[in-house]
């Protein structure tokens, strides 16, 4: 158990039957009464915010998250299959634990996935991958000055935009947490 005084951004608590991470948190004392904290927490497994009121003399239950490394084999139907990298086991994963990065696992690609228990939190992929352009429109001799850009599809699915005079078929290093282009590779 911790108080709520102690509670810090990335903090995991255990509250009213869900998993919570603290976003955002601030201590207010009143002129005459008790001390509160103010707090934003995101829900583990449902991605929901809460802002929620405690005072100052309340207790959490304090998880701990391990993260473990696994490695992306391939996608079943609408399940992500990962080997663990200690065990070999192999676990079926549901897309909605990567969330808006899905679109740029790649298959041998190693993740972080954050597991509470036997239960999986979240997927966390690495801040830059390289993935391979498969459609695009033809590349652009010459035009470096003016800095354009044109959409391009990699191959996990994502759509990036990316510099005029890239090709098809061209290997590219991307952002996974922005989605944007930051160099060929």
């Amino acid at each position: 158990m911790i108080s709520v005084t102690d509670l810090r951004n990335g903090t995991k608590v255990q509250m009213d039957g869900g998993l919570w991470e603290c976003l955002d948190y601030s201590h207010l004392k009143m002129g005459r009464g008790g001390a509160k904290v103010v707090t934003k927490f995101r829900n583990l497994e449902t991605g929901s915010i809460v802002d929620r009121t405690f005072n100052s003399t309340e207790k959490l239950q304090d998880i701990f998250v391990e993260t473990k490394p696994m490695q992306y084999l391939y996608k079943d139907g609408e399940d992500f299959m990962f080997m663990d990298m200690e065990t070999f086991d192999q676990v079926s994963l549901p897309p909605v634990l990567a969330g808006d990065s899905a679109k740029f696992l790649k298959e041998q690609m190693e993740v972080e996935v954050s597991m509470f228990g036997e239960k999986a939190l979240k997927i966390v992929l690495p801040n830059q991958v390289i993935l391979k352009i498969v459609e695009t429109a033809p590349g652009v001799r010459g035009d470096t000055v003016s800095g354009g850009t044109k959409p391009a599809r990699l191959e996990g699915g994502a759509l990036v935009q990316v510099p005029l005079f890239v090709d098809q078929d061209t290997e590219v290093k991307v952002d996974t947490r922005t989605g944007e282009y930051l160099s060929r590779a």
